[in-house]
């Protein structure tokens, strides 16, 4: 039983031909987007690693980063949907990279590091990505291209962040 799919998209292009390209390579997370299981929940797992690197930086070149990778995210998962022939395809991550990070950002922004942050952010954010409460549902269903797949993740990373940060703040210990 193999863990990847042999094409992908309307155009079935091959797990080699995404890795080789540049645009699908990063549309796809580095390879994770390729998962035949849960694709965007390994596309978080991808996001932990970059988010570990950023986080060695100040907020004020997180906050850049993570604006970098959300914005061009926007470009990259608009060609990766044409290439594909699918709009919001399932291996398509870089929403998620960029989601997770936004989670996380609430945690650079106003506490200390802590591995338990990671992984309750990593839970929060793929609560909110998955279950789409409104207005993710909505902009999910309603807003196109590149804009739209990178959207409902920035959607769903604030309120994950948001609530990552309420929950830092009434237990800290929790965080300790």
């Amino acid at each position: 039983m193999s863990l990847i799919h042999s094409h992908y998209g309307k155009s079935h292009l091959t797990p080699a031909q995404i890795l080789r390209d540049p645009i699908l390579f990063l549309a796809f997370g580095f390879g994770s987007g390729l998962a035949k299981k849960a694709p965007g929940t390994m596309g978080t797992v991808a996001a932990i690693p970059v988010y570990l690197f950023c986080a060695q930086f100040n907020v004020w070149i997180f906050s850049l980063l993570t604006l970098i990778i959300t914005f061009v995210g926007i470009w990259i998962c608009d060609i990766a949907a044409k290439k594909l022939q699918v709009h919001d395809f399932g291996g398509i991550v870089w929403d998620e990279i960029a989601g997770y990070l936004i989670t996380m950002w609430f945690t650079v922004a106003f506490m200390p590091f802590s591995f338990m942050a990671v992984l309750i952010g990593f839970i929060l954010f793929r609560i909110f990505d998955i279950l789409k409460p409104q207005p993710i549902k909505w902009v999910d269903s309603k807003v196109e291209g590149g804009f739209g797949i990178m959207l409902d993740d920035v959607i769903a990373g604030i309120f994950a962040g948001v609530l990552l940060w309420l929950l830092a703040f009434f237990y800290p210990s929790l965080f300790a």
